[in-house]
């Protein structure tokens, strides 16, 4: 699909040249996948607490983060995968940060008795430009609904958004403008299709065996240790 994708682990791929980053950046939002990679349920937790700690410095940061999908694990507060967004001027430099593959260094709160210390998650990255594909997409504008105040009981801020071709439908109530909703939408329905795509792809079996054995021999992008996830 061009102009959209999947930043691998690594994080090799960057964005154009410094002259044209900031005005490159903007066009985008950005959503980051935490996995577990099929890893056992302490490596579910450690995806946990890295979505904890990843918010909490996306707010000092003044990034937006929407969770907009999560796979629950077997324990309680364990996730086996979580897809969200991120907005902001600084959501790029967030993102890098964050990138490529996570070490937790922690004895197994499951297995008392167990001698592995080492657990590791991956986090991957996509965005796609503003414009690409809007003329494939029908929009319909939606009262939203649940929580979050007068605001939202009183606007028709809430998209529900179609892909033509594909018959693929989002609906994004998460932001607070009508505008940044059909952002969010179109970066899920580009993400959306290139999941489709990769699902039609006779290597994908094999690249999911190969996830977690690339993860755990991957030098970490960041490391952290004990319950408190506490980084160095």
């Amino acid at each position: 699909m061009s102009g959209a994708g999947w930043v691998n682990y690594s994080c090799r791929a960057t964005a154009p040249g410094a002259d044209a980053q900031k005005q490159w950046r903007e066009k985008r939002m950005i959503l980051l996948q935490l996995s577990s990679a099929q890893g056992p349920e302490e490596c579910c937790l450690a995806v946990k607490k890295a979505l904890d700690r990843l918010i909490k410095e996306a707010t000092r940061q003044d990034v937006a983060v929407t969770v907009l999908e999560t796979e629950t694990g077997r324990y309680s507060d364990t996730l086996r995968s979580a897809l969200i967004s991120l907005d902001g001027d600084n959501a790029w430099a967030l993102s890098e940060s964050w990138c490529g593959t996570i070490q937790w260094i922690c004895p197994s709160p499951y297995r008392p008795h167990h001698g592995r210390k080492n657990w590791f998650l991956g986090i991957g990255r996509f965005t796609a430009d503003e414009q690409e594909q809007s003329d494939a997409i029908r929009y319909e504008t939606l009262r939203s609904s649940g929580p979050g105040g007068q605001h939202v009981n009183k606007t028709d801020s809430a998209v529900r958004a179609t892909h033509l071709a594909s018959g693929i439908s989002v609906k994004v109530q998460s932001e607070r403008s009508q505008h940044a909703n059909k952002r969010l939408a179109r970066l899920l329905i580009a993400w959306k299709l290139e999941q489709q795509q990769q699902e039609n792809s006779a290597a994908l079996k094999s690249q999911r065996r190969m996830f977690h054995h690339q993860i755990e021999r991957g030098n970490p992008r960041r490391t952290f240790t004990g319950m408190a996830f506490i980084e160095g």
